[in-house]
């Protein structure tokens, strides 16, 4: 195998991850679960790889191991893109792109993070208002994003979609988007639905995170 990963299909970057090997046609991979429900992430092995015991974890053939999906996703382009459309070598537009990816781990995702953890692992029967006012926030960041082009980071799909909407479709289960007062950003989800590598790579996790959003819930 020229690569291992290690994913949870809940999992909003594990997703992120898995959607750009998609779109780069990395076919001889191999997708190992890590049900950290069941703590598998904490087993000395995982720990031995990884010791911040995340995933998703990429691990090559030759023994390298790489996580954070931010990580993962631009070495995959660089190392295996055929172009670097998804990831621009011009330093303005890659700039761009590494705000929005920063934008993912710094507000996205602590926003879903935030509002699922204490339900999912904590026992709490609903999410938290102050924690569902970041999830608003969010979409009103995102919005903003979306004024001046069709993608997030301008008139090309990037890595920026790809990321950002891995975790924005899984904010959809606490929040769905209201049109009317997001209407660039539910076009823009739309639009990367329509992708093959979302509906192949996306859309089974994002049920299933759904689904089992919906089991602890009240």
């Amino acid at each position: 195998m020229v690569l291992t990963l290690y994913k949870l299909n809940a999992s909003p970057p594990a997703r992120a991850v898995m959607m750009t090997i998609e779109a780069l046609g990395i076919s001889d991979v191999e997708f190992v679960d890590v049900n950290l429900l069941k703590k598998d992430h904490l087993k000395d092995e995982f720990l031995e790889m990884n010791p911040q015991h995340t995933i998703p974890t990429m691990k090559e053939e030759d023994g390298f191991v790489l996580w954070d999906s931010h990580a993962i996703t631009t070495y995959l382009v660089n190392k295996y893109g055929e172009t670097d459309d998804l990831y621009p070598a011009d330093i303005k537009k890659r700039a761009i792109i590494d705000q929005r990816l920063h934008f993912d781990s710094g507000i996205l995702f602590p926003a879903l993070r935030g509002s699922v953890e204490p339900v999912l692992f904590w026992g709490e029967p609903s999410f938290r208002p102050e924690n569902l006012a970041k999830v608003t926030a969010a979409y009103d960041f995102t919005e903003k994003f979306l004024q001046e082009g069709s993608w997030l980071a301008g008139d090309d799909i990037t890595l920026a979609d790809i990321c950002c909407v891995a975790t924005v479709s899984s904010l959809t289960a606490l929040i769905p988007i209201d049109e009317n007062k997001y209407p660039k950003l539910a076009a823009w989800l739309e639009r990367c639905a329509a992708k093959d590598f979302y509906k192949k790579q996306n859309l089974p996790g994002l049920q299933e995170f759904d689904q089992l959003i919906k089991s602890k819930v009240v």
